[in-house]
């Protein structure tokens, strides 16, 4: 690769790490935001309801998430994050639970054990449950994409800042040979 090349991979390189860096304050700031509208939104739920119905009390004895983040790596090897419902299966998990025949005679039957999808947690709060709760919760989904996009942005810049320090020791090594 010559030296021309190489300074114009350098130039594209840190273009888009400009980008990606501006990207990342976008997206730091709407994080901050919606982060900020979800607790607003829950004081006023709490205002609502009263400061003692919306609280640590009412969560569920046994909680499941609703959702999962999901860690991809591409072919660069850059870490791509997403966020997944959590009863979203992947295609290694579809199929049977047991290998084992079951049995159709008889009467005798066992329970299988139940999936259960997680329930609504605003359900842990009522039926009629304010509007600001569930704008809160829309708030606090939306930051969790957001985080999600961030980590991913994250990587791909700090991928991008080593490919820009190995190109420029190249470059050096490339000018120190030819002087």
């Amino acid at each position: 690769m010559g030296g021309q090349d190489l300074r114009a991979e350098l130039d594209s390189l840190l273009v888009q790490l400009l980008s990606d860096l501006e990207e990342l304050e976008t997206k730091q700031v709407a994080l901050n935001a919606r982060v900020e509208e979800g607790w607003l939104s829950l004081a006023k739920a709490r205002y609502a309801m009263g400061a003692k119905s919306v609280g640590p009390l009412q969560y569920a004895y046994r909680m499941e998430p609703r959702v999962c983040v999901r860690a991809s790596e591409d072919q660069d090897g850059l870490q791509t994050f997403r966020i997944v419902r959590a009863d979203a299966r992947t295609p290694e998990e579809v199929g049977p639970r047991e290998a084992v025949l079951r049995r159709r005679k008889g009467s005798t039957k066992t329970p299988e054990p139940e999936v259960s999808a997680p329930q609504d947690p605003l359900h842990w709060f009522g039926i009629l449950v304010p509007h600001s709760l569930r704008q809160a919760q829309a708030s606090f989904q939306d930051g969790l994409q957001l985080a999600a996009d961030i980590a991913s942005l994250q990587t791909r810049i700090d991928w991008g800042h080593r490919q820009f320090q190995g190109l420029q020791e190249k470059l050096k090594q490339l000018e120190s040979s030819a002087a």
